[in-house]
C-alpha cells in the first residue's frame, strides 16, 4: 500500500487518474494530447501507477490502452476506513466511488489483480466446478478446448445454447469465453425481474478473458468483459458483480475460505 499512497501524493499522477476516470481506456497518446505533460513524462508517471495497481493495462492489436483499477482502493478501504470518522476518510470514499461507478467510455470492464498462488492452481479455479461452484455458484459443462460448447449451471438452472462456446484457452496463461444466455429459468432462479431480464437479453453476447501472468509468488490475473453496446444495462450489472467474484476467487485460492455473494452472476 505504501506504493499506492506515493503514486496519489503526485498531483500529476492525479491527473493522469482524472482523465483516466473521465474517458477510460486511452492511449499514451491520448493522454499526452489531453494534458499539458511531455510524453516521457506521461510514461513514467503511467509506470508509477501501474506498478501501484492503480492503473492497468490491455493491449487491442498494436495499442496498449490503459485503465483504471479500483483493486488497490479496495483494498484500502477494506483496511482502514473503518478506523476513521466519515468526514477524516471521505476522500478515500469519494476516490473509491469514483473508480468503480464511472461509466466507461469503451463499453468494457476490465479488472486486475494479485493473487498468492500459481498458474496452474488459479486455471483450475477458473475451470474446475469444485472451485467455481463455491467462489461463484456456477459450474461450467465443457472440455475447455477452444470452439467446444459450454453449458452453465447457475442458481440451479440449466443454461445451453450452441453460441455459448470456449473462444480461447491457453492453459495457465489465458482462457476466454462466451458469456451465458439470459433465459427465464436463470432469471427466476436469480430473482431478477421479466423487465430486466428482456433488457439483457435484447443485447448482444459479450465475452470475458482471464489473462494470468506469473508476478513472483503470486499471479497477476487480469479479467476483461467487453463485446458490449453503449449504455449496456449487462455491463452496469457486471461491473458490480465482477469485483464480488474476484474477491470471492482470491479469498478461496488464497484461505480455503471463498466470500459469500448475492446473485453475482
Amino acid at each position: 500500500m505504501d506504493l499506492v499512497f506515493k503514486a496519489l501524493a503526485d498531483p500529476s499522477r492525479r491527473e493522469l487518474l482524472d482523465s483516466l476516470n473521465a474517458r477510460n481506456g486511452q492511449t499514451l497518446r491520448e493522454l499526452c494530447a489531453g494534458l499539458d505533460m511531455a510524453r516521457q513524462s506521461v510514461s513514467k508517471h503511467l509506470a508509477v501507477l501501474e506498478t501501484a495497481e492503480l492503473v492497468t493495462t490491455v493491449r487491442r492489436g498494436r495499442e496498449k490502452l490503459h485503465y483504471l483499477n479500483a483493486a488497490p482502493v479496495n483494498a484500502i478501504a477494506d483496511r482502514w476506513i473503518s478506523r476513521y470518522d466519515r468526514q477524516r476518510a471521505q476522500a478515500l470514499a469519494d476516490l473509491k466511488t469514483a473508480l468503480e461507478q464511472t461509466p466507461m467510455s469503451r463499453p468494457e470492464f476490465v479488472y486486475t489483480t494479485y493473487i498468492n498462488t500459481t498458474p496452474e492452481r488459479l486455471w483450475q479455479a477458473l475451470t474446475d466446478p469444485a472451485f467455481t461452484r463455491r467462489y461463484w455458484g456456477v459450474e461450467f459443462e465443457t472440455d475447455w478446448t477452444a470452439g467446444s460448447p459450454m453449458v452453465w449451471h447457475a442458481e440451479g438452472a440449466r443454461i445451453a445454447d450452441p453460441e455459448q462456446v470456449v473462444i480461447a484457452s491457453q492453459p495457465y496463461t489465458r482462457l476466454s469465453y462466451a458469456w451465458h444466455t439470459f433465459t427465464d429459468d436463470w432469471a427466476k432462479a436469480s430473482g431478477i425481474a421479466e423487465a430486466d431480464r428482456a433488457t439483457f437479453a435484447a443485447e448482444p453476447r459479450s465475452t470475458v478473458t482471464f489473462e494470468l501472468e506469473p508476478a513472483g509468488d503470486a499471479v497477476k490475473l487480469t479479467v476483461i468483459h467487453d463485446g458490449f453496446a453503449p449504455d449496456s444495462a449487462v455491463l452496469s450489472a457486471i461491473n458490480t458483480g465482477w469485483p464480488q467474484i474476484i474477491a470471492s476467487l482470491k479469498s478461496l485460492v488464497e484461505t480455503g475460505d471463498p466470500l459469500h455473494l448475492v446473485n453475482p452472476s
